[in-house]
């Protein structure tokens, strides 16, 4: 064998040789019941000095008896056992430190009838320790629905929002979504909107929810007549806690109505004008049904006090009898 390749077979024995003895360390994932998972970086651990000063190595936990066992429950950690060896709060950050390797995230609940309600992990952290809550009143993974009711007797987030720890749960909005405005189909009127917002601004949530309304998303439709006897809108909009249900403009839509008249031109009406002189219900219903699809009214008709007639008579308004120009419009 000639003396480059004795060198040749040198070189591939000790690169085989070093090799051999690299080891390659990776993190390791742990799946933990409830809390997620946790990962055990073999790199960072190598960077940190051990119990006498000095470098990490390998043997530090490895090849010793006193080392950390893989599977060790966090009661065990807290008497020394597995990564509670070091992590005593001494040699290490202290196994207390549940961040410090449990990754926390915001949790959603789904709730049908206010929207979903976010929890911040990070947000509660920042004045108290994982152990204020878990495992005394939720436990670490999936916990079952509580209601509004029991947290109010203390249970779930009413332990500690009772006005006193924390704000009362009482303050609905501070957890669930600002309320959205709420459009009622009126058949008769055109669509009603109810404004949450205008409405939490000078009354609390409880004051209507759910003695006047349930928090059910179906609700089924409250007339005029039921809300004069204190229903609905009308246990606050009665003149007095509130403006009186006979505004109606308040919250009805009003709009200028045109009227097709075919030979003596268009006639427009105003409900804005009108409205500057008269109430609502001194048209509706009794003169004019709430609704669409009217039969037409003859001049004829009107000047028996029909229709716009019933005003339109000389005395409470111009007469329909002439006057014509007044309404009809000629194009």
């Amino acid at each position: 064998m000639g003396r480059r390749s004795a060198f040749a077979v040198l070189a591939a024995l000790t690169l085989a040789a070093s090799g051999a003895m690299a080891l390659e360390l990776k993190n390791v994932v742990y799946e933990t019941d409830g809390a997620g998972k946790v990962v055990f970086s073999h790199a960072a651990h190598l960077k940190a000095k051990n119990a006498q000063g000095g470098k990490t190595t390998c043997k530090t936990c490895h090849e010793n008896p006193d080392a950390p066992k893989i599977k060790a429950t966090m009661a065990d950690m807290e008497k020394g056992k597995s990564c509670g060896k070091c992590h005593d709060g001494k040699r290490a950050f202290t196994v207390a430190r549940c961040t410090g390797c449990h990754k926390v995230k915001n949790i959603t609940y789904k709730i049908k009838q206010t929207g979903p309600v976010h929890f911040s992990h990070a947000n509660h952290l920042k004045s108290m320790q994982c152990t204020a809550c878990h495992d005394a009143i939720f436990t670490t993974g999936h916990n079952p629905p509580t209601t509004m009711a029991e947290m109010k007797k203390g249970k779930s987030c009413g332990a500690c929002h009772n006005g006193s720890k924390a704000f009362s749960i009482d303050r609905c909005e501070a957890c669930h979504p600002s309320p959205k405005q709420v459009v009622f189909k009126v058949k008769q009127t055109g669509p009603t909107v109810f404004d949450h917002g205008k409405h939490a601004g000078l009354y609390s949530c409880g004051k209507c929810h759910s003695a006047i309304y349930s928090l059910s998303p179906n609700h089924k439709p409250v007339s005029m007549a039921a809300m004069q006897k204190g229903k609905s809108c009308g246990a606050c909009h009665n003149a007095k806690a509130a403006f009186a249900l006979a505004k109606c403009e308040k919250c009805h839509p009003v709009r200028e109505v045109n009227f097709k008249v075919a030979k003596a031109g268009n006639v427009k009406f105003s409900h804005t004008s009108h409205l500057q002189m008269y109430k609502c219900q001194d048209c509706h219903p009794r003169t004019f049904p709430t609704r669409s699809g009217n039969k037409p009214v003859s001049m004829s008709e009107m000047k028996k006090a029909r229709s716009c007639g019933a005003c339109h008579d000389g005395k409470g308004a111009f007469t329909v009898n002439g006057n014509c120009d007044s309404c009809h419009v000629r194009g």
